[in-house]
């Protein structure tokens, strides 16, 4: 089972040369395609010098595409029968590619999420590996003591050599926060015990995502339109069309993190229109419900709250007599939508009639 990794990266140089890197020392080879998704920086030098050290596809993009274009020139670009998507700011633990090729090559028609962890102590530096602060947080780093700072870092060295240590200080989410980790363990424990939920595609993660190539292409591959949640309205597709998303255990990818908070999809809204559009069924009309409930900025009333995609599955075939179209008025950023439309029997709208009231 052929496996080709590719890479999206836009002005990320630095963090670019350690992805790199881990990927150069996999157990089991790769090809390797990287997406120079319109960069500005020093990117094209880290790839003139990886490519002395990895046999590298290049793409590059003069104008950025964004995620979604710059994933679906990528898979273009590719020929093996799987493509794993990764972030140019991420690492991939040593058994990587070798995991989701073994997961592929085992069932058919699967999407594989992989385990997604971060780094927290890398978002103040501009390079990981040399220590250098971002701009603005040149007088944090001046006061942490160099002990300190030297365990912030992320070297080449540690890639090849200690990739151990590097597991050792992560932690599970794609950012820091609570509100990350628990919905990463919410997505993990649902396709670990939950194998006939059929929202599982909520669960897909935007890297350390593979799919079969033949079956990317086929449905047209990312939404261009997306540039937030991509990932999950691909796997909505291609679970409509018989595939299923299953966890890649000890699939391991680590974001080197480079901001203090997160793309929050509750405030950025675009995404929920888009979808929602192109697939009117209650899931999508009750993910942004099922996030606030997991942080209590958002005030959801307990009657109302969404606390795993278990309880995503029931709210959206309608077995509740919530009105969660109230409680999304609750959220003021979010846009109101239409009805939605049953489909397949995956979702309905509620039936009830019960407001809910704010707490």
């Amino acid at each position: 089972m052929r496996v080709s990794v590719v890479v999206r990266s836009r002005d990320e140089a630095d963090r670019l040369r350690l992805t790199l890197t881990s990927l150069a020392h996999q157990t089991v080879r790769a090809e390797v395609i990287v997406v120079d998704d319109g960069s500005l920086d020093h990117t094209s030098v880290v790839l003139a010098e990886a490519s002395s050290w990895l046999p590298l596809c290049i793409v590059r993009h003069s104008t950025p595409k964004g995620r979604s274009g710059a994933a679906n020139a990528g898979a273009r670009a590719a020929s093996g029968d799987i493509v794993l998507f990764l972030d140019g700011d991420t690492l991939a633990g040593p058994d990587f590619v070798a995991r989701h090729a073994a997961a592929h090559a085992e069932h058919r028609s699967i999407i594989g999420r992989g385990e997604t962890f971060h780094l927290r102590g890398t978002r103040f530096l501009l390079d990981p590996e040399m220590g250098t602060p971002k701009a603005g947080e040149e007088a944090r780093l001046a006061g942490i003591p160099s002990g300190e700072l030297s365990r912030l870092k992320v070297t080449r060295k540690e890639v090849i050599d200690h990739f151990d240590a590097i597991d050792r200080r992560a932690t599970p989410g794609i950012y820091p926060g609570a509100a990350p980790r628990r919905l990463y363990e919410i997505e993990m424990d649902a396709l670990r015990h939950y194998p006939t939920c059929t929202v599982l595609w909520a669960a897909a993660s935007g890297s350390n995502l593979s799919v079969n190539r033949d079956q990317f292409l086929s449905i047209g591959g990312f939404d261009e339109a997306l540039d937030l949640n991509e990932h999950r309205e691909l796997a909505l597709r291609l679970c409509q069309k018989g595939a299923r998303v299953v966890p890649i255990e000890s699939a391991r990818a680590y974001h080197m993190t480079h901001r203090a908070g997160w793309r929050n999809p509750l405030d950025e809204t675009e995404w929920e229109e888009i979808i929602y559009r192109a697939h009117p069924i209650m899931a999508v009309k009750l993910l942004s419900i099922f996030w606030a409930s997991l942080n209590p900025r958002y005030r959801i009333p307990p009657v109302a709250q969404i606390r795993s995609l278990p309880e995503l599955e029931v709210s959206a075939r309608g077995n509740t007599d919530v009105d969660y179209d109230a409680v999304r008025r609750l959220i003021s950023s979010l846009p109101e939508l239409p009805a939605a439309i049953p489909k397949d029997g995956l979702d309905a709208r509620p039936r009830g009639k019960q407001a809910a009231q704010t707490v």
